[in-house]
């Protein structure tokens, strides 16, 4: 079958499904095993997903937060990838189904990430796309450039308002992060190409229906990037929940705002795992997993990322962050050689925090890292370092800071390009 593994003596199978921080992490840990390697995904690249609301935002090209998975495990002979969907997975029988044909493994990692939720509004992603894909970024990178095009074109004052509303559902540090994006995109790149209108009187509003935006940050930092957020002409909403998406703009309880491009980042919900699986979730979809990110009743299965649900063995529940997933695949891939090799398991997974961060705009930023505090220009270099180091290749590093410290200095974007027209989304279903 095209999925089974090529050399003539067999080795163990470990099989991996998804090719995100988690599943490549647990990939390239796994590269001295005595073992044959299936590294599975939809796509053949690798995205670093922290990144692609700068996609979205014409900062950055796809090619500088992606590499083709192919490349990246090019050196790594005990492992082949696979460009196929799966379909399902039969844990006792130990095969994974896919319309490219079946595979039985001897292990398996699940770490097949999440996608975006609209709480039981499926209907409403076509006019509120999120924000997981190259393609979803592209496409976003389209209707912002398009609603300005648009709006330059037309004669009815209303029209020209709603084009160049654009509302952030969400007010985590994707939503805030993209807030400020657009911001500088309206107020500090565009200016000055357009002559019927003024990219500056854009309207950006950030909905929160909690009671602060980026909730895991302690509140002093929270208001720092309000304050940062209100400095570049956002308009933050708390509290507020969006009650309906349409083509003309979003309902906020009863309120209507006219608005053409709607983003959503309010909320993740797991891949099929669970089902696939059989298995028992979280209200997000998450499979809740053994403290060895086993499953239970399967200690030939682990389920990783955002796909898993865990809180270990000191008690603290694990993030959906990248760091995270990372360590998750490590410690997996430790967990599984030292089987392998019959030894004994390490200890339970534990998770350390290594601090969160965002980014508001040009020289703003807050973060935490353990017990100190970061803003302004620190946190900013702080993060611009956090974002680079991961990023796969040493050109695209590069390539990333050039472009960074060039938009720094000049306030330009130079990735302006309408590839993907705003019609061409597809519908959640």
């Amino acid at each position: 079958m095209p999925l089974e593994p090529s050399k003539q003596d067999k080795r163990p199978c470990v099989a991996i499904i998804g090719a995100g921080f988690a599943g490549l992490a647990a990939t390239k840990n796994l590269a001295d095993a005595d073992a044959d390697i299936i590294l599975i995904d939809r796509r053949n690249h690798h995205i670093f997903q922290p990144l692609l609301y700068q996609v979205a935002t014409a900062a950055l090209s796809p090619a500088q937060i992606a590499q083709p998975t192919r490349l990246i495990l090019r050196g790594q002979k005990n492992c082949t990838t696979a460009l196929a969907e799966v379909s399902g997975i039969d844990p006792d029988k130990k095969v994974i189904y896919g319309p490219k044909g079946d595979l039985a493994y001897d292990y398996l990692i699940v770490a097949t990430g999440a996608t975006h939720t609209y709480f039981g509004h499926n209907e409403w992603a076509s006019f509120a796309p999120g924000l997981k894909s190259i393609e979803d970024a592209l496409s976003l990178r389209g209707r912002l450039l398009d609603a300005f095009e648009e709006a330059e074109t037309s004669s009815d004052s209303d029209s020209q308002k709603a084009l160049l509303t654009f509302v952030i559902v969400g007010g985590g540090p994707t939503g805030v992060e993209m807030a400020g994006a657009i911001a500088e995109l309206a107020r500090h790149t565009l200016p000055g190409e357009f002559r019927r209108i003024r990219t500056d009187s854009a309207r950006i509003l950030l909905i929160e229906a909690g009671p602060k935006a980026l909730a895991p940050f302690p509140d002093h930092l929270s208001q720092r990037a309000l304050q940062d957020l209100q400095d570049l002409g956002v308009e933050v909403r708390t509290g507020q929940a969006v009650t309906n998406c349409t083509a003309e703009g979003v309902y906020i309880g009863e309120e209507f705002i006219p608005a053409r491009t709607i983003i959503w980042s309010a909320g993740v919900k797991a891949s099929p795992a669970a089902e696939w699986l059989k298995a028992e979730c979280d209200r997000a979809g998450r499979v809740l997993v053994n403290p060895d990110l086993s499953l239970p009743g399967h200690d030939d299965v682990f389920v990783i990322g955002d796909t898993a649900h865990l809180t270990d063995k000191n008690g603290v529940a694990v993030p959906g962050l990248a760091p995270a997933a990372e360590r998750q695949g490590h410690y997996v891939a430790r967990l599984i050689e030292s089987r392998l090799q019959n030894k004994p398991a390490p200890e339970p997974f534990a998770y350390k925090d290594y601090g969160i961060m965002a980014t508001i705009g040009r020289g703003k930023a807050v973060g935490k890292v353990g017990s100190w505090t970061f803003t302004g220009r620190l946190a900013w270099s702080l993060w611009g370092l956090v974002h680079l180091m991961p990023l796969v290749g040493f050109r695209n590093r590069m390539m990333v800071a050039g472009d960074w410290f060039w938009a720094y200095f000049t306030k330009a974007r130079s990735v302006r390009l309408i590839t993907v027209k705003k019609n061409d989304s597809v519908e959640l279903k």
